[in-house]
């Protein structure tokens, strides 16, 4: 099975699974095209379906997975999820975004919060 991304105006609007020999007969004439994406790549990585460790038996495809409101950046050959907040920027590498603050390692859970620009600690009571 193989994944499929249906992109229109650079923008994700299907995902879909198919075997390959389906596909190849698809008829699908809506605008846009369709553009093979990997479950198993993030990041620019691949990952082992069965460990979720990183894996080097594969070359990840297209920086990350597909997903509906995706852009599809032709130039990269890179599936880019939306900006979560304005203040974050796109790290080149991974095609993914990153907060101007790194995630605290302290063990506790935080939100974002886009106002203060850091990351404010969630009370689970």
């Amino acid at each position: 099975m193989a994944h499929y991304a249906k992109v229109s105006n650079g923008i994700v609007t299907k995902v879909i699974v198919a075997e390959a020999d389906f596909f190849n007969n698809f008829v699908d004439d809506s605008p846009g095209q369709w553009i093979q994406t990997s479950y198993n790549t993030r990041g620019g990585k691949h990952y082992n379906p069965e460990t979720g460790e990183e894996s080097t038996d594969k070359e990840p495809l297209r920086k990350n997975y597909a997903g509906i409101g995706y852009s599809y950046d032709s130039v990269r050959d890179a599936f880019i999820p939306p900006q979560p907040f304005n203040s974050w920027t796109l790290n080149e590498d991974t095609c993914l975004w990153e907060s101007p603050v790194p995630y605290p390692t302290d063990g506790k859970f935080y939100k974002w919060d886009e106002e203060a620009v850091n990351w404010v600690e969630l009370v689970i009571e």
